[in-house]
């Protein structure tokens, strides 16, 4: 039996095929091979104490129709090398389009004197957390590819949903999409680890405008339906079409609400709508280059400061968790881009902040052994950094249902759907919004509203929350292009959360009204 470094190492590409076609489904493509041995080879001549090289392929899909007819079609991709060389405790990076040991034995000596560049005015040495050396093949349970299903059976589904839409009395126009997105890659390092992994994601949505019939006023409703790590079977178990008729309802019957008078309120959310203040008031603020400073982009740094662990984040019955591992989440995968196990932790644990997201590269700054896992790199010519996990928030311990919370509320609203969203550049104070609102008055809905926004800041949100749903009520909310980092890199993420109860938050009317 070979060893790791036998597979990665030996004289030839072409015998490794053999010995691969056996090492758990492993890639046996002599080409790629290598493509890989010359990379890592040619790093260690250059100087490279550490060197990994990930073959990366990405393809996105996309179909839209709005109305009665078919808006875009695209389907793109990006394919090539991307090779990490650390020298003298400094990173290196440098890519090619071109699979061929040729380009990469040059992008390797590229990397390596880019690092050395970097070490002449570095501060700090990277250290690397210690890892094992993976030999392993990971991808996405489906049962239907998407990328085979062809793009006219798509696009008739679109216009079948948009006319189920416009066949609302009040309804004006829709849009309605379908993405899809494919990663395969294949990672290896001078560690030894040899990794395939294949990542499939499917994003339906849609979204109905209504106009009011005498004032011009109108309002949209799109559709609570979230994207997953799936084939295309997501779509057909998701009532993607028979829920059409429900969402252009409540476009009209939205156009039509009153308006909200500003206050404070108890909040009912909806998964549909807590996903996204969890990931801007947790899953952003727990990023440790954030927190340190080391990342401003795409609203700045973090409040939650190292000097903050141990405290109060939010009430005693709030756990929040990180999870690469959840089944169907879109940042779930076997390994990350360093080359790490994936797993689940906590980071706000019965309240109080017990930890943060990190990469091989970061486990040193807070003297942690080992790296949780968080490194991730949009495509070939992207340099890896810390990237979101799936971040979720565990349900109550009694199997509460959303109506239980309902009828514990004197006076409240109810929220529903994604909405928009702001928040400032320590993530501290924010704004959110949603899709529908319902008006809750002695335990029940009284009316539909228009015109919500909820404020406040992040810590006195979670430490407001008194009610949280039980299992039977978690959803997956998710964001299929979450961007960080300068040059922007976009990750795809999901968030798992129950129905959840916060007490006297600061309600807005949104377009100033009383």
């Amino acid at each position: 039996m070979l060893s790791r470094r036998e597979l990665l190492f030996a004289a030839s590409a072409a015998s490794l095929a053999p010995a691969l076609a056996h090492a758990r489904g492993l890639v046996a493509d002599a080409t790629y091979l290598s493509v890989v041995n010359a990379a890592l080879d040619e790093a260690k001549k250059n100087g490279a104490s550490y060197a990994d090289v990930r073959i990366h392929r990405r393809r996105e899909e996309d179909v839209g129709v709005r109305d009665d007819h078919v808006e875009r079609v695209s389907d793109s991709e990006r394919f090539g090398v991307g090779v990490r060389a650390l020298v003298n405790g400094a990173w290196g990076f440098s890519a090619t389009p071109l699979v061929d040991v040729k380009a990469v034995q040059k992008a390797s000596q590229t990397a390596c004197a880019i690092a050395r560049a970097n070490a002449s005015v570095s501060t700090r040495k990277v250290e690397l957390a210690a890892n094992p050396a993976h030999v392993d093949v990971w991808q996405t349970p489906l049962i239907k590819d998407p990328f085979k299903i062809p793009v006219a059976d798509k696009a008739a589904l679109l216009l079948e949903v948009s006319e189920r839409l416009r066949k609302v009395k009040g309804v004006s126009f829709c849009t309605a999409g379908i993405s899809t997105r494919l990663e395969w890659k294949l990672f290896a390092s001078t560690d030894g680890a040899l990794i395939e992994q294949t990542i499939t994601r499917i994003g339906p949505d849609y979204e109905a405008t209504a106009v009011h019939a005498s004032n011009g006023e109108y309002a949209t409703r799109g559709w609570d339906g979230q994207g997953m790590q799936a084939g295309w079977e997501h779509l057909e178990d998701s009532h993607f079409l028979d829920d059409a008729e429900r969402v252009g309802e409540q476009a009209v019957e939205k156009v039509n609400a009153a308006p909200i008078e500003a206050g404070k309120r108890d909040l009912i959310l909806d998964p549909t709508n807590l996903w996204l203040t969890i990931h801007e008031s947790v899953g952003h603020p727990t990023e440790l280059d954030r927190a340190l400073g080391y990342e401003a982009n795409f609203a700045g740094t973090s409040f939650a400061t190292p000097d903050t662990l141990g405290t109060m984040y939010a009430s005693p019955i709030v756990t929040l968790y990180a999870d690469k591992t959840t089944p169907g989440g879109l940042a779930t995968v076997g390994y990350d881009d360093d080359g790490v196990r994936t797993q689940k932790w906590n980071l706000v644990e019965k309240g109080k902040f017990v930890g943060y997201q990190t990469t091989r590269e970061q486990a040193a700054w807070i003297n942690e052994k080992a790296s949780r896992g968080c490194s991730y790199a949009a495509d070939h010519a992207s340099v890896p950094f810390q990237r979101m996990p799936n971040v979720s928030l565990a349900p109550g311990e009694k199997d509460l249902s959303t109506a239980d919370l309902i009828k514990a509320t004197d006076d409240g609203v109810y929220i529903t759907g994604t909405g928009s969203w702001s928040i400032d550049h320590q993530r501290y104070n924010f704004q959110f919004t949603g899709q529908m609102f319902f008006e809750v008055k002695k335990g029940r809905i009284t009316r539909t509203l228009r015109d919500v926004g909820y404020q406040s800041n992040s810590p006195t949100f979670w430490k407001s929350c008194d009610l949280l749903g039980g299992p039977s009520t978690w959803r997956i909310g998710s964001a299929f292009d979450d961007g960080k980092g300068e040059p922007v890199q976009s990750n795809p993420v999901s968030h798992g959360c129950p129905s959840a109860r916060f007490k006297g938050v600061s309600v807005i009317n949104t377009r100033g009204g009383k």
